[in-house]
Formats: structure tokens, C-alpha cells, sequence
């Protein structure tokens, strides 16, 4: 480190003065610090499986492997040291007769917690009954210059686990499982799909007209073009697109971005799969809503319960189906079809379930907010909340029984809502003037109304056949399989204000 390095301040908070002492005497010896490569022939699973029956007798095979030192202990000429990689963590055993003075001092005065070591020996077990490696020779790999936390306590801070998240993964073994648990998820939700013949598919992340969600978008200009564009908020008009192209299954596992509001069950960045499969209906997409989580479960607990909390979830299908207007009427023990508007917003009132635009409220914007406000969070078994109003749903398809209403659903569980999905509207004129109403929304100050899509309507043109689709949240279903309460903890690196 050079005399200019040591005289910023601001990279003098972020190493610790102690380990730069080491570091630096590392050096002096001629100690490699950050040596290219390591062999590393076995994980520390591998060691504890492969040697279970081993007793006190050190094995006559010399084993190789590498990882980061989390706990150091010692006295005279014998030091322990916990080693730990992703899969757990393992003893080490180190005797100056064996290594040698000079490599065991090294160890002694400034190999420490943090450090990375490759190390290759033989495998016994203590006394106390721990598998632990009788180390014959160890090379250091990676010198660390700041301070773990604290062993017994962990990483505390929950801003801090969030903004520093390698450090939160170091301290704290039950993070970094629920990230491994987050990644087998992804990939068995991919597997799932191709297997019934769905084709992965990328859409762009930045397009010129944003749709296929009422969100507020984020915005960015591209300069060559001179023109701005927006992030996502999802990739459903593309992906219908390639059902009018030709292809029959497609989906997509991704990204998608909304300018809004951060809490519990919200990031602005967040983890979705799409999917859209042709000549099926919403109906079709319950059943594979039901297949995908179901199996999730069952593949990744060895059951269909899931303790959440205090709750106990129960996922074997099949799973319950209620319309909207059902499930309000069965909360206000009154059928909300036959009761006025002004029934209606007096009810809203009574419950104090906030209006916006009172004058001019639709029957079914305020099915909604009744719906919002007295029934959604009491969901917490699987279900799906069917047949929502027209005005909410301008992608849906009508219903083909009930006027004013969609072809639309809503999984929820947990009070939480997981999966949205529609017999897809493929009439494109209907599809016009639903645009229009979303255009004129927008015009009158709804931020998360939609744009209209004049080249979506003319794809439509060119024939969209029968077609269901379907969105589920992977954040969410994380967290319900690694039972957390905010989503910043199954989202590696979530957004957090700058300090």
C-alpha cells in the first residue's frame, strides 16, 4: 500500500489496523498474499460424509481442501481453527512438530479469523467426537484486513446485513441457506416449465412503451437515439407477441423494475416469471399455478405443510376458488350484487376504506377497495380470487358468463398476493379502447395507468389465438419457503437509501 493510500481517510475506515500490522508483516516475509489458484479437492460436506466411521487414528488418505477461518484457538505448540465454505465447516489441527517452526509461527502470530487457507492432511476425530483435519500443510490464499463480527452474536444490524450483504452471508450460515434454498427454486421452476414444453424466452428490459402492469415506471433517455425509454415493469406484451408469431409456450424468469413505494413485500426491483401458453384460458392457469407451487413445496420440504410463523399453510391441491364478488359478499354477510352504489361507498365508509374520485367510482372500483380492505388479508390458505371487474383489468379477457367482469385471477396466501393470471384478450378492438380508457387515466393523473400500444394492437391484427397467461412472484414465494417476513431477506442485494 502506498503513502497516498494510507493517507485517505475515508479507506482508512474500511480496514482494520491490527490486520494491516499482519498484512504487512506477511509481505516482509515474502508470504504470497493473493496467490492465483488453489486445488481444492474436497468440500467440507464431502469431508464430515466421506469420513463419518472415522475414529482417533488419523485416515492413511491425505485430503485437500479450502475455505474461510472463522474461529481460531490455541495454546503452546497446538492451535485450532474452525474452517468453513459454502457447505459447513470443519475442525483444523495444527502441531508445530508436524508443519515446522517457522510455518507454524506463521500460523501463530498472523494467520487469523477471516483469512482464506488451503490446507491438506489427514482426517481424525477428537476425543470430544469431532471430525477434525490433522493438518500437514497449509498455503494462505487471501489475507483479510477487516473485522468479522463478532462469533456469538453474528451480524445484528439489519441496515447493515442489507447494505453489506457479503458480510451478512459470512456471519450468518442461515442467510446464505435461504439464498441457496431462493436459487433451487429458480431452477426448479425452470425445470418444471420445460418440461411441459415451455420455451425460454428474453424480452427487452428497455422499451419505448411500458405495459403490462399498472405501475409507475422508471426512466432513462438513451442519448444516441435521443430518446427515452423505460425499465420494464413486465414482460408481458412481448411475450404475447411471440404467441401471435407462432410460438405456442413461452416464458420468461426475470427482472422486472416499478417506481414505487419500498416496504415489507415491495422492492422496485423484484423477480418474477411470466409465462403464456396458447389455446388455454384462466382456468388452465390455476391448474398450473396449483402444479408449480405444489411441487415446489412438496420437492423442496418433503410435504405439502409449510410452517410459516404461527400458521401452518397446507399446499396439497386442489386449492380453493372464489370469485371477487363472492368473497366481498361473503365478508359483508350481504350479496353485493343487489346493493346500490351508494350502498356501497356508505359500506366503504363505514369501514373506513379510503375512495379516490367518490363522484365518479365505478360498482367495480369498489368491489375492490372492498375487497382490499376486508377481505385480502384474512386469505391465508392457498386460494384464488376470481372474476375481477373490467376496470381493473384492462388485459383480461371478458367474462364469458358475467358482464362487467374478467377472466382474471389472483392467488393469495397469506393475506399476500403470489400470482396474477388472465384468459388474455386477444380481440383488438377491445383491446383499443381498453388502452384508451388507461391512456385517458394517465391523462387525468394516474401514474400507474398504462400506455397505449398502438403496435401491441396491430400484432393483434395479425391473429391472437385463444391464450392463457399467468405471473408469479419468485421474492415472495421465497420468502414463504424460508419463512421470513420481509422481503429484503430473500432479495441478495435490495435497494436502500444512500447514506
Amino acid at each position: 500500500m502506498t503513502d497516498i493510500d494510507k493517507n485517505d481517510e475515508k479507506l482508512k475506515e474500511l480496514y482494520d489496523k491490527d490486520k494491516l500490522t499482519h498484512h504487512e508483516a506477511l509481505a516482509k516475509l515474502g508470504v504470497t498474499l493473493y496467490p492465483y489458484n488453489f486445488t481444492k479437492q474436497l468440500m467440507i460436506n464431502d469431508i464430515h460424509d466421506n469420513f463419518k466411521d472415522i475414529g482417533e487414528d488419523p485416515s492413511s488418505e491425505t485430503i485437500t481442501t479450502a475455505g474461510r477461518l472463522m474461529q481460531k484457538r490455541g495454546h503452546g505448540k497446538v492451535i485450532f481453527m474452525d474452517l468453513q465454505d459454502i457447505t459447513g465447516k470443519v475442525q483444523l489441527y495444527f502441531r508445530m512438530n508436524d508443519l515446522g517452526k517457522d510455518k507454524f509461527e506463521l500460523i501463530k502470530n498472523h494467520i487469523e479469523v477471516g483469512d482464506h487457507l488451503g490446507v491438506s492432511g489427514n482426517i481424525f476425530r477428537t476425543r470430544m467426537g469431532e471430525i477434525t483435519i490433522f493438518v500437514k500443510d497449509y498455503k494462505l490464499l487471501s489475507k483479510s484486513l477487516a473485522m468479522l463480527p463478532e462469533k456469538y452474536h453474528g451480524l445484528q444490524n439489519i441496515e447493515l446485513r442489507y447494505r453489506k450483504r457479503y458480510l451478512d452471508l459470512i456471519a450468518n450460515e442461515d442467510v446464505k441457506k435461504n439464498f441457496v434454498k431462493r436459487s433451487k427454486i429458480i431452477s426448479l421452476t425452470r425445470q418444471f416449465l420445460t418440461d411441459r414444453d415451455f420455451l425460454e424466452v428474453e424480452t427487452p428490459i428497455l422499451q419505448s412503451v411500458y405495459g403490462g402492469a399498472n405501475a409507475r415506471p422508471f426512466i432513462t433517455h438513451h442519448h444516441f437515439l435521443d430518446q427515452d425509454y423505460f425499465l420494464r415493469i413486465a414482460p408481458e406484451l412481448f411475450l404475447k407477441r411471440l404467441i401471435v408469431g407462432g410460438f405456442e409456450r413461452v416464458f420468461e424468469l426475470g427482472k422486472n423494475f416499478r417506481n414505487e413505494d419500498i416496504d415489507t413485500l415491495h422492492n422496485p426491483e423484484f423477480t418474477m416469471v411470466e409465462l403464456y401458453q396458447a389455446y388455454a384460458d384462466y382456468n388452465d392457469m390455476m391448474d398450473l399455478t396449483e402444479q408449480l407451487i405444489s411441487k415446489l413445496v412438496l420437492d423442496l420440504t418433503g410435504g405439502y405443510e409449510v410452517e410459516f410463523g404461527d400458521q401452518t399453510l397446507f399446499f396439497k391441491p386442489p386449492w380453493r376458488r372464489v370469485s371477487m364478488e363472492d368473497a366481498v359478499s361473503q365478508a359483508i354477510d350481504a350479496d353485493f350484487g343487489s346493493m346500490s352504489i351508494e350502498e356501497l361507498k356508505n359500506l366503504a365508509a363505514t369501514n373506513k376504506l379510503e375512495l379516490e374520485d367518490s363522484d365518479n367510482i365505478t360498482r367495480g372500483e369498489l368491489l375492490v377497495t372492498l375487497f382490499d380492505g376486508l377481505v385480502e388479508n384474512d386469505l391465508i390458505q392457498p386460494t384464488f380470487i376470481t372474476d375481477f371487474p373490467i376496470e381493473v383489468s384492462p388485459l383480461a379477457k371478458k367474462h364469458r358468463d358475467s358482464e362487467g367482469y374478467t377472466e382474471r385471477f389472483e392467488l393469495f396466501i397469506n393475506g399476500w398476493e403470489f400470482a396474477n393470471g388472465f384468459s388474455e384478450l386477444n380481440d383488438p378492438f377491445d383491446q383499443y379502447d381498453r388502452f384508451c380508457d388507461q391512456d385517458r387515466r394517465r391523462s387525468l393523473g394516474d401514474s400507474e395507468a398504462q400506455m397505449l400500444d398502438y403496435d401491441y394492437v396491430h400484432a393483434l391484427m395479425f391473429g391472437f389465438p385463444p391464450t392463457g397467461g399467468l405471473g408469479i412472484g419468485i421474492d415472495r414465494i421465497t420468502m414463504i419457503l424460508t419463512d421470513q417476513r420481509s422481503i429484503k431477506e430473500v432479495i441478495l442485494f435490495p435497494q436502500v437509501k444512500n447514506i
